[in-house]
């Protein structure tokens, strides 16, 4: 929009700038996703790989995760790591190549993604994905086509690490599974 409305100010300095101050002036107002903490706290207590793949630039994503006090992944994959935003899958793409895994390989990667451009960039990148009805309807989220659908994350419990490094998990209170 920045390119339309105000050409000379579409530029990355510009924007990292105007987005690191958003967790400044409304952190006070940010919510985790419900179960977040617990999940991550799982992932991260059996050295599970995991990274963010996310719309926003880097300081809008350190900032957010700074206020709320969240862990911060060995990688991140930032408005700044690819040329197009989603619902294009180079995030994810580029997300799975940052945690050492390849769509060749067979293994898989879990997207949780609460907005429906990031389920079809997920689902492109060929991962299977969680969505999440926490800042869109059932309905919208469904119409992106995920392969779950949950209220939030309290709903997925991370049960063990298999031997091969696969996580199994457990998803409960399923409102759709395709």
């Amino acid at each position: 929009m920045l390119k339309i409305l105000a050409p000379e100010k579409a530029t990355w300095e510009y924007v990292q700038s105007r987005e690191a101050l958003l967790p400044k002036l409304y952190g006070s107002d940010a919510v985790e996703i419900p179960g977040a903490r617990s999940l991550l706290d799982s992932l991260i207590a059996l050295s599970a790989p995991w990274t963010i793949v996310t719309s926003g630039s880097l300081p809008l994503v350190s900032g957010w995760l700074k206020v709320l006090d969240l862990p911060v992944p060995e990688h991140l994959v930032t408005a700044e790591s690819v040329q197009n935003g989603k619902p294009d899958p180079a995030c994810y793409r580029l997300g799975r190549e940052k945690l050492g895994e390849s769509a060749g390989e067979g293994k898989e990667v879990l997207v949780f993604e609460d907005a429906p451009a990031g389920i079809e960039a997920g689902k492109a990148a060929g991962c299977r994905v969680v969505g999440l009805v926490t800042s869109h309807s059932v309905e919208e989220v469904l119409s992106a086509g995920p392969d779950w659908v949950v209220k939030d994350l309290t709903e997925v419990r991370i049960v063990r690490r298999e031997e091969d490094g696969r996580v199994v998990l457990e998803i409960g209170g399923l409102l759709v599974r395709n």
